[in-house]
């Protein structure tokens, strides 16, 4: 296929990236025809994919209202995705214009248009870096720049956790991030889960995400609770993503239809 103007040199357009399937998901312009043909597939077997996907970006919103509203103001977003609307820095400038936001990602047309869409915005930055080393992410000069760690900061892990292998420690990934915290942060996690799903209703999604650079690892609301070691969770604690503090009773009915489920911890001390 012909290379869009937008597309970094260094990726591959002929393999789907599933930062690009999440943004066809929520109605984005920024993906292949490779990415579309893995997202149907994916909306063929689970119908409700679309769905999933607002329904997630939706908690992100309701999250980082709670946040600036808990007095919050700087904000790592790690595996933030290729921009739409509603991002991190504008829902939480719209009650905190202060806020400070870092993005990082490790898929490079998501940090080529973040960079793009924030240039001259000083409050903000965008690292390209992976999850899995967050070393690296917490000793980046960039990062360093624009978040002070000595005060809180809110981490945000959202629809990321679920392309962590187990054999990548995920445990101790979010050790790591909570050892760099001031009393007073935040952690803030969603991911896919098999909570009352039978094996054939994985199966298919499973292998289409095998054709991407990020096969699946979907966790039990057990296991995600778990990852919140060290964290006092904030009510209603991890619920089913539209349960989270939802804005009309209306929108946490069939919630279990969302498939991510999700909370908010609070490091104390």
């Amino acid at each position: 296929m012909q290379r869009p103007d937008w597309a970094p040199e260094t990726i591959d357009v002929e393999r789907p990236s599933v930062a690009r399937m999440y943004d066809y998901y929520l109605g984005g312009s920024h993906n292949f025809a490779v990415d579309r043909a893995a997202a149907r597939a994916i909306v063929a077997a689970v119908p409700q994919a679309p769905l999933m996907a607002q329904a997630n970006r939706a908690f992100l919103r309701r999250a980082v209202q709670f946040l600036t509203a808990a007095g919050i103001r700087q904000f790592l977003d790690i595996g933030s995705g290729i921009p739409t609307v509603g991002n991190v820095h504008e829902i939480a400038r719209r009650h905190a214009p202060d806020s400070r936001v870092v993005y990082v990602d490790v898929d490079p047309v998501a940090v080529a248009h973040s960079r793009e869409i924030l240039a001259g915005d000083a409050g903000t930055t965008v690292v390209q870096e992976d999850l899995r080393h967050p070393d690296r992410i917490l000793t980046h000069p960039d990062v360093r720049a624009v978040l002070d760690f000595s005060r809180p900061v809110a981490v945000l892990v959202v629809a990321v956790l679920h392309f962590v292998a187990d054999d990548d420690r995920p445990v101790e990934v979010l050790r790591a991030l909570r050892a760099a915290l001031a009393p007073g942060s935040y952690l803030v996690l969603s991911q896919a889960s098999d909570d009352g799903r039978d094996e054939a209703e994985r199966a298919e999604p499973e292998e289409v995400y095998r054709r991407t650079d990020n096969p699946l690892w979907i966790r039990s609301r057990a296991e995600l609770t778990g990852f919140f070691d060290g964290f006092e969770l904030v009510d209603p604690g991890v619920v089913w993503v539209p349960q989270w503090r939802p804005e009309t009773p209306e929108s946490a009915e069939d919630a279990e239809r969302a498939v991510f489920v999700g909370g908010v911890g609070r490091l104390g001390g």
